[in-house]
């Protein structure tokens, strides 16, 4: 372990944090590094469990006892080694995770206390870039067994890697303009730089992995065509169909899903396209309280809009761990501050949006509060009408659009294979992964579920 008695010697050092009244005037990422006096402090505080809990956090099993332990010592790269182990893209996860390790961390007993397992995966990958450890690993023989990956999110990249290291020719088919699904698209900048994202892709590239853009199969390339072109196929297309608004207004003007709004605001900012939706100067309301709609407010912030308003369906979580619900080492169901809306805004628990309002386009936003909880029953007299000129659809997503998997006879329930682990469908050599098969997820299980697939290929190639 690090340094005995440690953990009583260091508090918690929290995720530093670009100014939100700097940040909000451009793009960059907002989040930094802690400096090496204070990642070595946290990676002595690591107690080296007997029974690591932070791994029953972790989708993937980071060995995070290891490269803390490792980082402590200043062995930065063993501990890069370590890392890569589990997991393919540690500078993606370093920032987007959630960190479910951290809440299942055991100094979490004494609450908000777990050591920044975040920010010491970051500092690893981000040294192991900066000192040109991380460099391509190509297979060194080749099966000539082909593999088709449709997807190029995290799930899709993780698998194409593996893959393609085990000696497969792999090709990964993407319908955007370039790489990394929702890394690059449904995700700001200010979150993850697009150069963070490209430089992986770059490396898949000189492994041997073949990427296709702007395909989209099931209508540029038809799908039982790739079926028989390949030895194996993967759907790695993620959960892609929104959760829709059924209320009175829906069809206004101004009234979008959340992935509409980023998808062409992150176009916007990396210049390739003009942007179609503007929330500047607009009140701008966000339906859902979740990761998506947190996004949407931090660019609504960016774009100067004259009112930001964040509302959820569900009640406002306690402050602190609530033990007799989601006791430890269990996720906590408690209120997390929102990055955005430090920035600014407003957000409202419990509410149900009963209709919209305007002339052509939305004009006003009708709600009421409900109790919190299933079935949500409203409360009576607690009506609220607000401006609203922008509505941003924040819901989250049903499942994988059906057109791809009708034209590969892919039954579109997979649930049932998801608890028993298998990743082939119900089409012999057609494999699915990531949020197309589990539902809507985090990153570290995208990464975890592209992962074991390629692992599932491999032995069914074999």
């Amino acid at each position: 372990m690090g340094e005995l008695g440690a953990f009583l010697k260091f508090t918690r050092a929290d995720t530093p944090e670009r100014a939100p009244a700097e940040r909000v005037g451009d793009h960059r990422e907002f989040v930094k590094t802690l400096p090496l006096v204070e990642l070595r402090e946290q990676g002595a505080r690591c107690m080296e469990c007997g029974v690591p809990f932070c791994h029953s956090g972790c989708p993937l099993g980071n060995l995070i006892p290891e490269w803390n332990d490792l980082v402590y010592r200043d062995r930065f790269r063993e501990a890069l080694a370590q890392l890569h182990r589990t997991n393919n893209f540690p500078e993606f996860t370093g920032r987007l995770c959630p960190a479910p390790c951290e809440a299942a961390c055991v100094l979490e007993i004494d609450e908000g206390n777990a050591v920044s397992i975040k920010q010491i995966e970051l500092a690893i990958v981000a040294r192991g870039w900066d000192e040109g450890w991380i460099v391509p690993q190509p297979a060194a023989a080749r099966t000539g067994r082909t593999v088709a990956v449709i997807g190029s999110g995290p799930a899709g990249l993780a698998c194409a890697q593996q893959l393609a290291r085990a000696g497969h020719d792999v090709t990964v088919f993407e319908r955007d303009e370039a790489g990394g699904g929702l890394l690059r698209f449904g995700v700001p900048d200010f979150k993850i730089e697009k150069t963070v994202v490209e430089r992986r892709i770059e490396q898949l590239a000189a492994e041997g992995v073949e990427f296709r853009f702007g395909v989209d199969v099931g209508l540029d390339v038809d799908a039982a065509e790739l079926a028989d072109g390949f030895d194996a196929i993967v759907l790695a297309t993620g959960s892609r169909v929104p959760r829709d608004l059924p209320i009175p207004g829906r069809e206004l003007g101004g009234v979008h899903f959340a992935m509409e709004y980023l998808y062409q605001r992150n176009r916007a900012v990396a210049g390739s396209a003009e942007p179609t939706i503007s929330a500047a100067g607009k009140h701008v309301i966000v339906v859902g309280g979740g990761d998506t709609g947190a996004d949407c407010v931090a660019s609504s912030h960016r774009e100067n809009a004259a009112s930001v308003t964040q509302i959820e369906l569900l009640g406002e979580p306690p402050l602190h761990r609530p033990d007799d619900l989601t006791p430890w080492p269990r996720w906590p169901m408690k209120l997390r501050t929102s990055y955005a809306l430090k920035e600014g805004g407003e957000r409202s628990f419990a509410v149900s949006t009963t209709g919209l309002a305007g002339n052509g386009r939305v004009e006003r936003i009708d709600w009421m509060q409900n109790n919190g909880a299933p079935p949500f029953e409203p409360i009576s007299g607690s009506e609220e009408s607000h401006p609203a000129e922008l509505v941003l659809l924040a819901m989250g997503f049903l499942g994988p659009e059906q057109q791809l998997l009708d034209q590969l006879g892919v039954a579109r329930d997979a649930r049932s294979n998801v608890e028993a682990g298998e990743f082939a469908t119900s089409v012999r050599g057609v494999f699915a992964a990531g949020d197309s098969r589990r539902g809507q997820s985090l990153i570290v299980w995208a990464i975890d579920e592209g992962r074991r697939c390629a692992r599932a290929v491999d032995a069914w190639l074999d």
